[in-house]
Formats: structure tokens, sequence, C-alpha cells
């Protein structure tokens, strides 16, 4: 892998990351499930459920899209 390929990687990674988790917060925000309420609430907990669900979907969908169109890439994606 040479430097270009690698820096598109980590930055597509972080993007789908930090997109997907923002998401999950915002949907928790327009459920009421507030991730900064004080204490451990069960809204905050299902808060911050939903923001690492969010950002695990955000980095595969980024995986996915970024390796679309190659052969064999489902293969070597681990």
């Amino acid at each position: 892998m040479n430097q270009k390929s690698l820096l598109v990687e980590g930055l597509s990674d972080a993007i789908g990351f930090v997109g997907g988790a923002l998401l999950g917060y915002w949907i928790g925000l327009l459920l009421g499930l507030n991730i900064f309420d004080p204490g451990y609430s069960n809204s905050s907990i299902f808060g911050i459920v939903l923001v690492g669900l969010g950002g695990g979907a955000g980095l595969q969908i980024a995986r996915r899209w970024r390796n679309r169109g190659k052969p064999g890439a489902a293969d070597t994606e681990k």
C-alpha cells in the first residue's frame, strides 16, 4: 500500500465514524435521549448506545463505499 491509499483509508474511516456517531447523537436527541445528562440514567445510556451504533454503522458504510467496484474486496476485508 502506498501513502496516498493509506491516507484515503484513514480519512474515509474517520469521516464515516464521526458522521455516523453524529447522526446517532442527533437521532437520540430527537428521541429525548441526551448523552450529556448528569449521572447514568437510562436515557443517557441508550443515547450512548445510539452514538456507538451510529459510529460503527458509519465506519462500515465508509469502508464499503471505499471498496466498491474492487474485485475481491469482500474477501480481503476483515
